[in-house]
């Protein structure tokens, strides 16, 4: 008798596990300039500073947009999801949250430039992190930071060095800009989140967003010249997520710059 108690038990603990396991999902994708559009073309940076230091490996490429020519892969998208409303406001509820994410500690988002390039020149965090600002090139730098929930700064970054904002990272919707106002060229963007359900294009298009909940929810593609569908894109489009994995169809998404 108290072998087949153990045994239904045992089974119950496994179907709840694995129920527990089907509630949430791997989310891939991939984003592609539109088919039947040419590709634009990245014309070299006008650099009127330090040239010697930043032409040494050649000409420094535009990388406002970034298409892949091979597979036709948008790089430096920003993905991610929201409920399934058209609430500005509107989060996850604690349950959609995946437990594993308590576990997780405020880290360091650290921005590199190396050859006049901000890199990356997209990054992503989320309340609590820590941005390092490092200086890797043998010339000085500058960081220009203005935002409306986490300050503004204007600050030399010696050759070789690094700066820390003195403060840990506070929620903040809007994409935050920063410039190196030493080489005007040099420019890229925060994002950060509230929850965990965000990523960023590589250089194939590609991302990928773990232990989403399962459910309808709206996914969202940005990028610095805009959302996709407009304005309104900033709901983002439905979307239902199965687990244990949802592969999504590629989603064309036109970045070329607003005329």
């Amino acid at each position: 008798m108290k072998r087949v108690r153990f045994l239904l038990l045992a089974a119950a603990a496994a179907a709840t596990s694995a129920a527990s396991a089907a509630d949430w999902v791997t989310v891939k994708g991939q984003v592609v300039f539109p088919a039947g559009k040419d590709i634009p073309k990245r014309d070299p940076l006008n650099v009127t500073q330090d040239k010697d230091h930043c032409k040494a490996k050649g000409e420094i490429l535009d990388e406002a947009v970034v298409v892949n020519p091979k597979n036709r892969g948008v790089k430096n998208v920003v993905v991610w999801l929201r409920p399934a409303d058209k609430d500005p406001k509107s989060k996850f509820a604690p349950e959609q949250i995946h437990p594993d994410d308590a576990k997780r500690k405020g880290a360091e988002v650290v921005i590199d430039q190396p050859q006049c390039m901000f890199e990356p020149r997209i990054s992503v965090a989320r309340p609590g992190d820590t941005l390092v600002v490092k200086n890797s090139a043998p010339v000085a730098h500058n960081f220009f930071w203005s935002s409306g929930s986490n300050g503004e700064y204007n600050v030399t970054v010696p050759k070789m060095e690094q700066w820390k904002m003195p403060q840990a990272i506070a929620a903040e919707g809007p994409p935050i800009q920063y410039k190196c106002t030493i080489h005007g060229w040099m420019t890229g963007y925060v994002r950060v989140f509230e929850h965990p359900y965000y990523a960023v294009t590589d250089a194939d298009g590609k991302f990928e967003i773990k232990n989403a909940p399962a459910g309808k929810f709206s996914i969202v593609y940005w990028h610095e010249n805009g959302f996709r569908g407009g304005a309104a894109g900033r709901f983002g489009e439905e979307v239902e997520l199965k687990g244990p994995a949802t592969e999504l169809k590629p989603t064309e998404f036109d970045i070329s710059p607003k005329k």
